[in-house]
């Protein structure tokens, strides 16, 4: 028996990019953030000096979310979301994922018709 798919599998990766490929006009997500807590909070459960800091990565709340990168300048990258929002981020406490610019462009795209449909409906009242 022979099947045949006439869909196309548009399914694509995220890839983790390291800060020095990063380029202006690339799309990324923060994938991971890096957060620094005092190794007393541990309870003695980790053998660390009271003093030292422990490194504990968490999955991001946005991950996902697109961001275009305006600017850089290591270990700073300045970024705008699709919501028009901008940040600057220190990658020192991130781990940042290169997105596919289709998938980035349709969520950028969703987003401004969203915005502008929101401020049609505002300036009516």
């Amino acid at each position: 028996m022979t099947t045949h798919s006439t869909t196309i599998d548009r399914t694509s990766l995220a890839a983790l990019v390291a800060h020095e490929d990063l380029r202006v006009g690339d799309f990324v997500t923060v994938l991971n953030e890096i957060v620094e807590l005092p190794s007393f909070l541990w309870c003695d459960s980790v053998p660390r000096d009271a003093g030292e800091l422990v490194r504990v990565r968490c999955c991001a709340i946005d991950g996902g979310m697109p961001l275009k990168v305006r600017a850089i300048c290591l270990p700073y990258v300045y970024v705008k979301s699709p919501t028009g929002s901008i940040q600057t981020i220190d990658v020192r406490q991130v781990e940042l994922a290169r997105l596919k610019k289709r998938y980035s462009k349709m969520i950028w795209k969703d987003f401004r018709r969203h915005r502008l449909k929101f401020k049609h409906k505002n300036l009516g009242r």
